[in-house]
């Protein structure tokens, strides 16, 4: 067989061994051909590929980014009046020309569901799902995720020091467009004060509230974990209108840190290239029993599979009754609602 992989989306650690996971288990368990398109879906619009071989892909275990290169190309977008070309058609006739029996995705919620709408249309596709903001539907964890998380607590960590020094309250602004388990999860395990996530509602004066307590009581800083996602005016980051609103509601010095793209850079921690490595194990062998239009997924500790078909366009948000927000709340951790 000849399969080709190719990574889309927005970059994170663990997809060069995600690749290398597809990579060497194709060509040493099964003998396959590995072909790497280049650019995401803009390398099979384009025909921009090259073959994989041991050599190429030895060494890639532990670096961040992509070896094949991203991008946020998506064939199936309608209404570019300067769009002449059918991309799903042209994706089609060179996936075929390629000589491909089928091709795996590596990628987030929008690559997924580029990936669907490809078995749709009748290409042989698995898909493998990537995302620092474990947001996948489908899948307790994506790869990804876990390195985030490690440098989003590393970064509140450090604040702890400089915000006992100086006696303020750090607004840490961590990724997370629609949901809030990067906040969650590095609030948590780096001791935040205040979590704001996108799927609790929260009142701006119930978190100063809180603070204002916390200063009554001789606490002598506080942190403030947000995701980016949660609602604010128009045009104005998270971590900056929390910041903002802070320092004017409890008139304590108030500092705000936005993390950014340093969240999506870097080695992969080890977890993530246990979990990449198995997807890309797993994706070979639903091709090698010719199981197409599946995702490759985690459920407790087994590597699974699911329907694409179910999966496009889905998101997971953090259910409010996630056990890590009650026992959170339980330690005095506020999520902004009222009464806080």
């Amino acid at each position: 067989m000849r399969i080709g992989i190719l990574t889309a989306g927005g970059d994170c650690p663990g997809i060069n061994a995600a690749i290398r996971g597809v990579g060497k288990t194709a060509i040493l368990e099964y003998g396959m051909e590995v072909i790497g398109i280049s650019s995401g879906f803009l390398g099979l619009i384009n025909e921009e590929y090259t073959q994989l071989d041991e050599n190429l892909l030895s060494g890639i275990l532990t670096l961040g980014g992509t070896i094949l290169g991203t991008s946020r190309e998506n064939p199936f977008k309608k209404g570019n009046p300067f769009n002449a070309i059918d991309k799903p058609k042209l994706i089609k006739k060179h996936y075929t020309e390629m000589g491909l029996d089928a091709l795996v995705c590596i990628g987030g919620n929008g690559t997924q569901r580029t990936a669907a709408q490809l078995a749709e249309i009748g290409l042989n596709v698995v898909g493998v799902p990537k995302t620092i903001d474990n947001d996948v539907w489908g899948t307790d964890v994506t790869f990804g995720f876990d390195s985030a998380v490690c440098i989003a607590t590393e970064a509140i960590d450090r604040l702890h020091t400089t915000a006992n020094s100086h006696k303020r309250i750090m607004v840490i602004e961590v990724m997370g467009h629609h949901t809030g388990w990067l906040a969650l999860y590095s609030g948590l395990a780096g001791g935040g004060d205040v979590i704001l996530v996108p799927e609790i509602p929260f009142d701006i004066n119930s978190v100063a509230q809180c603070l204002k307590k916390r200063a009554i009581s001789k606490k002598p800083y506080s942190i403030v974990v947000v995701a980016e996602g949660i609602p604010t005016p128009k045009g104005e980051s998270a971590g900056y209108y929390v910041s903002n609103n802070i320092k004017e509601l409890t008139g304590l010095e108030t500092r705000d840190t936005i993390l950014g793209y340093v969240q999506r850079g870097g080695s992969p921690s080890p977890m993530d290239r246990i979990l990449a490595t198995r997807y890309g194990a797993c994706a070979v062998e639903l091709i090698a029993k010719k199981q197409f239009g599946q995702m490759v997924a985690l459920r407790g500790n087994t590597v699974i599979s699911v329907p694409l078909s179910e999966v496009g366009g889905k998101l997971k948000p953090v259910p409010i009754d996630h056990t890590l927000i009650e026992k959170a709340q339980g330690m005095g951790v506020c999520f902004g609602q009222k009464l806080c």
